[in-house]
């Protein structure tokens, strides 16, 4: 398989990194060493597979040209049409056969995939209360980008990631945003923002750039016990905690698993990509039609 990465930023090397060996071009107008400076330059015969590592302004037309040509794309997050384009692109896919998978790599991180057996197999109860936050302390790369510090900010950049965690997890059908606290401190953009998720579990969300050590924490409780994460594998050490209720009170049975490793999700996603390929399957496109659902009723006029 040929695969071709568009856009040479942070997240192109990074995606250009983990294809290794196999046949790859790179597509960048500005990027110095890039094979090519446009898509359209490219050779179909050249690639099958495509990363999108692009601004987002770009990106809709960017599918809509490899898709129409039968090209697998994987769209870094988040990916935000109109409404009706989600149906009209997945018939697009269908007919050319392309896959068509928008990254959220986190679900490869080990503790997260852990805590979706432990939800699934009920291990925790009925769910009580869900607090994630996540924060890291990019707000100045953002503010000098030449595109990053637009619209709702910070809810889109990270917050697509915790919504994708509530999907994993339980499913995003039907949820909204009833509840939230946005600030624009050092941006134009929200850098700082606090909000409620509606459904069942209810979740509240926190995300910041204004995190000078990055970080990101989970708690789940139930009525069986709770589950609790500290950080990721690529800040490391990550650890999850679980424990079990003590009736009627007491301090809870608990385990700890701790990892100290590279960040594993980048190679994982790689592989679940190429899988949803040889599969025939269609991709992820539902999950970013209720993300961008979610954040565009909360986006200003």
């Amino acid at each position: 398989m040929g695969f071709a990465v568009i856009g040479m930023g942070v997240q192109g090397a990074k995606r250009r990194a983990t294809i290794g060996d196999q046949p790859c071009v790179t597509v960048d107008p500005v990027a110095p060493g890039a094979n090519y400076a446009s898509i359209s330059d490219v050779p179909l015969d050249r690639y099958d597979a495509v990363f999108l590592c692009t601004p987002d302004s770009v990106k809709s037309e960017l599918v809509d040209y490899l898709v129409g040509h039968g090209k697998h794309v994987l769209i870094e997050k988040p990916f935000s049409l109109e409404p009706d384009r989600y149906a009209s692109l997945a018939e697009l896919g269908a007919l050319t056969g392309a896959t068509i998978y928008v990254a959220y790599n986190h679900r490869f991180e080990p503790h997260i995939a852990t805590l979706k057996d432990v939800l699934d197999e009920g291990r925790l109860g009925e769910i009580y209360t869900v607090s994630l936050s996540y924060g890291n302390g990019t707000a100045e790369l953002v503010r000098t980008s030449a595109w990053r510090d637009t619209g709702i900010g910070v809810i889109a950049d990270l917050g697509s990631h915790l919504l994708d965690m509530v999907d994993f997890w339980w499913g995003l059908e039907g949820r909204s945003i009833d509840f939230m606290d946005a600030r624009a401190i050092e941006n134009r953009a929200f850098d700082q923002a606090t909000f409620r998720l509606s459904g069942a579990p209810v979740a509240y969300l926190e995300t910041t750039m204004l995190s000078w050590r990055n970080d990101f924490h989970c708690h789940i409780r139930g009525s069986e016990g709770s589950a609790h994460i500290s950080s990721l594998c690529k800040w490391g050490p990550s650890s999850l905690t679980l424990r079990g209720r003590v009736r009627p009170s007491g301090r809870p049975d608990e385990t700890t698993t701790t990892l100290v490793r590279a960040d594993p999700t980048w190679a994982a996603e790689y592989e679940h990509f190429t899988g949803l390929i040889a599969a025939g399957d269609p991709g992820n496109l539902a999950t970013s039609r209720e993300i961008a659902r979610i954040l565009a009723a909360v986006a200003p006029a």
